[in-house]
């Protein structure tokens, strides 16, 4: 019994050891690594329409918000929302919802950014279906967030494409603002 116990703590040391060897001593920190940090990339302030319903569909209610236009702001990058993009959505019976946008962005140099945005909404069952019929409601009351992708021919902002963002959102009668980090 007793040299099964070496056993166990010795490669139980081995293993500290080499997880050391290849990897330094912070593998073995007692508070862990640090989270990632997030920087302020720019804010997507974009016009929507009315929503068209598709209708039940196996996962929910489908439904199509177009949108008509708008404008975007960051510390590097700056310009309008073209016409053309949507948001197509699946509201599942209690409301939470899942967000499926796809639009384009035009620089003020006039670059062009397709921009994929997945994520989900959700609030108190009142709360949805407040915000889903049109009203305003509080922004702080609903979760709204979601994980971007960016495309784009420009070399200048091919930093888009080399980062991982992250995205909030608050939903208005006409409109919606999107926020956007990069992850650090």
């Amino acid at each position: 019994m007793r040299s099964s116990h070496r056993v166990v703590r010795r490669s139980g040391a081995i293993v500290a050891l080499s997880a050391v060897t290849l990897f330094g001593p912070a593998c073995l920190a007692e508070d862990g690594p640090a989270a990632p940090g997030l920087e302020f990339a720019f804010e997507v302030r974009a016009e929507v329409a009315d929503p068209t319903v598709i209708g039940q569909v196996p996962g929910g209610l489908r439904r199509i918000i177009d949108i008509l236009g708008g404008t975007f702001e960051g510390p590097l990058l700056r310009g309008k929302v073209r016409p053309g993009g949507a948001d197509w959505q699946i509201i599942a019976g209690d409301g939470f919802t899942s967000v499926d946008a796809r639009y384009v962005l035009e620089t003020s140099k006039g670059e062009l950014i397709y921009v994929t945005n997945v994520g989900i909404r959700h609030a108190s069952e009142e709360t949805m279906k407040r915000l889903n019929s049109g009203e305003q409601v509080d922004p702080s009351q609903v979760y709204f967030r979601a994980v971007p992708k960016f495309e784009t021919s420009s070399p200048d902002l091919a930093w888009l494409m080399r980062s991982i963002f992250v995205a909030s959102g608050e939903r208005y009668p006409n409109g919606v603002i999107i926020r956007f980090w990069r992850v650090l």
